[in-house]
């Protein structure tokens, strides 16, 4: 009997529950607002002949279109119009991700089996008059696969949103390529559209600084390991107080540095597997060992950078130079192996 308790001791720490405090906290996280927002029932519904939108509704119909209704938000007050749109009206937005053919024939291969388009494109009316969806390309796409002649749309007239792509974009999970190269389209465009804006006026847009500057290397580099230094980045790099394209060319500079870094750790993982280390960490394991801010902690949205970005490239170019292969051994690749799976 004294060995079946021993063997169920495990299994019920196991299913031990959470203390009440993490409990608490989660469901303050969740609770509903004590106040309520936005516009009521009455003020939500406008005519399609209101002065906030029957521009819009009129170029609608110039394009061949079907407008359906049109409302005001609940949330920000903002005129949209549901509408129908010839396929070849709509463009995606320049700065997207790159088109995944194998994600656009699955996804018309679903629609099709549910034989309804239920999820209309998101559409800013830009300022060439033009319609550009900054969140349905694969959908866009997969609608000229499956042939369709109009698409269904939800259009607003304010250009601006089409810039809130990290936040609109729901159709395929993004990853930090993907966010990368989307942010930097977005900073190129803008960095000619508007000169005088400084780069933290944009910061809600491309939500994190680390992602211009990987946004950079995957530019040239597509294949760059960037996840590995991600967490460098997050320390280190902070949006700039100056013009957006002299920001974009000093992140130039810092990405060139980062390339000629990754160089560096290439030679070192080469050297490490002819000495018979054969981990697929051993990448993130000489990134960190290389990462001169690993152990300052910051408390998150931390705006102060816990060292100056070219202090830290200078650093661990460095600490790559003078990287001691006999220094690291097998117990110190599984430390980093553990904390990879944590971290998933």
């Amino acid at each position: 009997m004294a060995t079946r308790k021993a063997a169920r001791t495990p299994a019920k720490s196991k299913s031990a529950k959470k203390p009440a405090s993490t409990r608490t906290a989660a469901r303050r996280r969740l609770a509903p607002a004590k106040t309520s927002r936005g516009l009521s029932a009455a003020e939500i519904a406008i005519g399609l002949d209101h002065g906030d939108v029957s521009a819009l509704v009129a170029l609608i119909r110039t394009a061949g279109g079907s407008p359906i209704g049109a409302y005001r938000d609940p949330l920000g007050s903002r005129p949209l119009v549901l509408a129908t749109l010839p396929l070849a009206q709509v463009q995606p937005t320049p700065f997207q991700r790159d088109l995944s053919p194998t994600h656009t024939t699955r996804l018309a291969q679903k629609i099709d089996e549910a034989r309804a388009f239920l999820d209309p494109l998101i559409v800013v009316q830009g300022h060439d008059g033009r319609f550009w969806t900054p969140n349905g390309r694969h959908r866009l796409a997969a609608a000229k696969v499956l042939g369709l002649k109009q698409i269904s749309v939800l259009i607003s007239p304010d250009e601006a949103l089409a810039y809130r792509i990290l936040a609109l974009n729901t159709e395929k999970a993004h990853n930090l390529k993907d966010r990368s190269l989307e942010v930097i389209r977005m900073a190129r465009t803008l960095a000619k559209r508007e000169p005088r804006s400084k780069e933290t006026d944009f910061a809600d847009q491309f939500e994190a600084a680390e992602l211009i500057t990987l946004g950079v290397v995957y530019e040239s580099t597509p294949r760059f390991a960037g996840g590995a230094y991600s967490s460098l980045l997050r320390k280190v790099d902070r949006f700039a107080d100056r013009t957006l394209a002299a920001s974009l060319r000093e992140r130039e500079g810092y990405a060139d540095r980062l390339l000629g870094i990754d160089t560096e750790v290439k030679k070192i993982i080469a050297s490490l597997q002819e000495r018979g280390f054969k981990s697929p960490y051993l990448r993130n394991y000489v990134v960190a060992r290389l990462n001169p801010v690993r152990f300052i902690k910051q408390k998150p949205g931390d705006k102060r950078p816990a060292m100056p970005i070219g202090q830290a490239l200078t650093r661990m170019t460095a600490a790559a130079k003078s990287f001691k292969l006999e220094s690291v051994s097998n117990s110190d690749l599984a430390w980093v192996a553990v904390g990879a799976g944590a971290s998933e």
